[in-house]
């Protein structure tokens, strides 16, 4: 994909018609006058007004719609912007994109580049871009509140606060190190300042990282049913995912192969996966292999629900299920649930609530994406590299280095790879 090629963009911002309102956008500095050609006037600044837009080309009407004149820097581009908001019907989309297009300078956005235009006019860093990409793609409740607290900048004004002080703990170790033979400096108290300083950050950085990483927030919390073969795991998958998403028989074997299923629960939302049942006899090479991969799914498993005996648990933290309750001497430890009677299925859903609630971050988290713990983690490492050096020049350089750490973390270093990566994944219009 192609991005940065300047000019004047536009395109349909809101959702495809038809609809009842279609809001079309246009973004650069041939906003002003796109909306004249079209409206033959400019409304005042931000202020709606209802006008009959017409054709610039032969002076056919096209659509009566409200316009919005968005003069920059203040708007979401940081350019100047138009907004036209027009009945939500394909051909008035059709029409008004059509003369749109033909003006000269206009051109088509392409997917994410309203908001890359807001990223690199400092509208918007880049945490924000990517809090505004899971915004986009939020499918539970708790997905959307971590999402939108990243979009409205919560970890981006805590990252400005850490530069800012970074800064100034890097100037004061710079006046500590080029005028410490002045009277009038006293380098002891600065470098202890500083020393201090540091530290009270690096608790700060750790204690960001400490919190539950946002993948669990976007994939879901793994869940994995493991037990020896017909101990009702697809029976129990299908009643917790609501759908029969697993063959059920009384054939030992059945599973050959994880089964994995996605859904959300009490708003949150859960990866389950039923393996195949786990016994050492296998005689058949398909069932042998399936019966590896479901060790592989209990090594990365964030919940394990075990239907097997006691002494087998596969860890100390697995829920230990006693299925199958409605059957005849079907009594054993563990907690006892029945996934045709129903008996047990809402303890064993609050369980898992609870469970998943301690994994996942909390209102109060930042919610960080790999990238974002990544560079995060290379600001901890400068810093505690910073306190561990009684070397002041060593402090300093570390300082620096942790400087730009923050930068790549806030796109102000990064690739353009990256940057397009990023980028290509939103809609157009976005």
């Amino acid at each position: 994909m192609t991005q940065g090629r300047g000019g004047t963009i536009f395109a349909l911002s809101s959702g495809a018609p038809p609809a009842g309102i279609a809001v079309i956008r246009i973004s650069g500095t041939g906003a002003r006058t796109a909306l004249a050609a079209l409206a033959r006037r400019v409304p005042p600044a931000r202020q709606a007004s209802l006008a009959l837009l017409k054709d610039p080309m032969d002076g056919g009407a096209l659509d009566r719609a409200l316009l919005l004149w968005l003069p920059g820097p203040a708007t979401v581009t940081g350019e100047d912007m138009a907004e036209l908001h027009c009945h939500g019907g394909r051909a008035v989309v059709a029409a008004v994109e059509s003369a749109l297009a033909a003006l000269p300078g206009l051109r088509r956005a392409e997917p994410g580049e309203f908001t890359r235009r807001a990223f690199e006019n400092g509208r918007m860093d880049l945490n924000a871009v990517e809090g505004l990409s899971d915004l986009l793609a939020a499918e539970t409740q708790s997905q959307r509140r971590a999402a939108l607290a990243m979009a409205e900048g919560h970890f981006s004004r805590r990252v400005e606060d850490w530069r800012q002080r970074l800064l100034d703990l890097s100037a004061m170790a710079e006046a500590a190190l080029d005028f410490s033979d002045e009277d009038d400096v006293p380098d002891d108290a600065i470098e202890g300042r500083v020393s201090g300083e540091i530290a009270a950050m690096m608790r700060e950085v750790g204690a960001v990282l400490a919190a539950p990483p946002a993948e669990r927030l976007r994939d879901g919390v793994r869940v994995v049913l493991a037990g020896p073969p017909n101990a009702g795991k697809s029976t129990l998958l299908n009643a917790l995912v609501g759908r029969d998403a697993a063959i059920v028989s009384d054939i030992a074997g059945t599973t050959r192969d994880r089964i994995e299923v996605p859904v959300a629960i009490d708003g949150v939302a859960y990866l389950f996966t039923d393996t195949a049942g786990l016994r050492a006899d296998s005689g058949d090479a398909v069932e042998a292999i399936g019966i590896d991969r479901a060790r592989a799914a209990l090594d990365a498993a964030d919940i394990i629900l075990w239907l097997g005996k006691t002494d087998d648990l596969p860890r100390p933290d697995a829920i230990l299920v006693a299925a199958q309750s409605d059957r005849a001497g079907a009594a054993r430890p563990g907690l006892r649930l029945s996934a045709l009677t129903g008996e047990g299925m809402d303890a064993l859903r609050a369980m898992l609530h609870r469970r998943a609630s301690a994994l996942l971050p909390g209102d109060s988290d930042h919610a960080l994406h790999a990238r974002q713990r990544q560079r995060v983690g290379q600001l901890f490492a400068h810093l505690q590299g910073a306190v561990a050096t009684s070397d002041l020049l060593v402090a300093a350089e570390e300082l620096r280095l942790a400087r730009g750490a923050i930068d790549a973390l806030t796109g102000r270093a990064g690739t353009e790879d990256m940057l397009d990566r990023l980028f290509s994944g939103f809609c157009i219009g976005k």
